[in-house]
């Protein structure tokens, strides 16, 4: 083809080529100082709270939908949707939903109440009330990986919307100051009171009273408490717990102040050394009765690998790790493997050569289960690195990998959970496919769940019957 009369057959230049530094000075703005730091944090500040609140109520609350009759038959109670119509006509001091004729919406509470009635009533070959066994402590599962991005809080608040539909009682903590997880739940927190912070103060300050006790006894006087070790050792784990929007699931959240945590967990270890830091969340959950009260505690922890996240896996009976099929997140989370190896051997050591000279038994880090998953996965694009890390990984990888679908990301958008978005906003298809990404995600997670709990109580028995015999 014949070139126009002045065209040119060279191609345009990059655009970083012919960058006029007179130009480019005129276009920068004032040199930054703190104070523009603080301005950008507070519009920040109020974008957070306007974008936070696309999924509250007029009223500036939030509230979980109701859920219609299709949704209770196919995810919830297994029982026909003309059986459930039935059961209710014979029983009308059962909820009774709202709405005409078939098309009913029950709320959560109400569903709980029908599932307890079909525990009692239905075929005795259904699972009509998840598995807990009496007796044993709640589930710790932790959330974590030390690289932003890969869905650690959307993972673990999903996990908590399906535990709750299931029937169980969740308590979910935040751990990262960001706030993330704390927004989605619809939590408010004012200051570092209101988050673990004066929980691991108050391991701290019991830690300096049974010290105080021995010197005492040795005739030394006693260590010096500060105003923030006395007003934690007032706090209840208790006194922390908020109620959220779902009737099963409750919160200790976050706020920025609590990264100062990261910084006065050292100096409080300095006063200290024989202070053992990475027990301190797991002794709260404990002293306060958490353990007992849940079905499972999930724990959403900051992307790094600080006190905070060390208290978390610490106190961890099943360490979950999301990952995207890349090669960075592949790396970043073998060497996230690597520092847990590192940080917890080295506890290890240290602990165990104080205790060996004191004559005390020995203590191990131990964790029921690890599972690697894939997350905001693309099937077209990353099946082959995926299945490279399948290999790699091997029995820490689950089997199914969470797809990326327009209804996660719409979620998102209103600052939501896919179970908290109505279907009516979607194509029925869309939304069977948006949360099967997640209920497949939550099948893996709980059939680790009740296999620990099982093993457990296996061991148990066989305790009991060695005792007795």
């Amino acid at each position: 083809m014949a070139q126009k009369p002045g065209a040119s057959s060279k191609p345009d230049l990059p655009p970083y080529f012919n960058i006029d530094p007179e130009t480019a000075e005129g276009k920068l703005g004032d040199p930054i100082d703190t104070a523009r730091f603080a301005k950008a944090a507070a519009f920040a500040a109020r974008g957070r709270d306007d974008l936070a609140r696309r999924g509250y109520a007029p009223d500036g609350q939030k509230r979980l939908r109701r859920f219609s009759t299709w949704e209770v038959c196919r995810y919830l109670i297994p029982v026909a949707s003309a059986h459930l119509r039935r059961v209710l006509r014979q029983n009308p001091d059962l909820p009774q939903g709202e709405g005409e004729g078939n098309s009913k919406w029950f709320t959560l509470e109400e569903i709980l109440r029908l599932r307890e009635h079909f525990a009692e009533e239905g075929a005795k070959d259904r699972e009509y009330r998840a598995w807990r066994p009496e007796g044993l402590p709640a589930k710790v599962v932790a959330v974590a990986n030390f690289k932003g991005g890969v869905g650690k809080t959307s993972t673990c608040a999903h996990l908590a919307m399906s535990a709750a539909l299931d029937g169980y009682k969740v308590l979910v903590i935040d751990l990262d100051s960001q706030g993330s997880m704390t927004s989605i739940m619809g939590g408010k927190v004012d200051d570092e009171w209101q988050t673990v912070f004066p929980l691991l103060a108050r391991d701290f300050a019991k830690h300096l009273e049974a010290e105080n006790r021995v010197r005492e006894a040795e005739g030394l006087p006693p260590v010096e408490f500060d105003e923030t070790l006395k007003e934690a050792l007032a706090v209840s784990p208790r006194n922390l717990v908020q109620e959220t929007h779902w009737p099963n699931i409750d919160l200790i959240g976050a706020q920025l102040n609590l990264y100062w945590s990261e910084f006065q967990v050292p100096v409080w270890r300095m006063r200290a050394r024989s202070w053992p830091l990475w027990d301190s969340l797991l002794n709260a959950l404990d002293e306060g009765g958490m353990l007992d009260e849940y079905d499972i505690v999930l724990l959403d922890t900051p992307p790094a690998l600080g006190y905070l996240t060390i208290n978390a896996l610490s106190a961890a009976d099943i360490l979950l790790v999301p990952l995207g099929a890349s090669f960075l997140e592949f790396d970043s989370t073998g060497r996230f493997f690597d520092m847990i190896y590192s940080t917890f051997a080295s506890i290890e050591e240290g602990e165990n050569s104080r205790r060996r000279a004191e004559g005390l038994p020995e203590t191990r880090f131990e964790w029921d289960a690890v599972r690697a998953l894939v997350t905001r996965f693309d099937a077209a694009q990353q099946t082959d690195l995926a299945n490279v890390i399948q290999a790699y990984f091997g029995e820490f990888m689950t089997t199914y990998r969470q797809e990326v679908t327009a209804m996660v990301g719409q979620a998102g958008e209103q600052v939501s959970g896919i179970y908290e978005t109505d279907y009516r906003d979607f194509n029925r298809d869309t939304y069977v496919r948006g949360r099967e990404t997640f209920d497949r995600t939550w099948a893996e997670v709980k059939e680790v769940i009740l296999g620990t709990w099982w093993r457990d109580l296996k061991m148990a028995e066989a305790e009991r019957n060695e005792e007795a015999g």
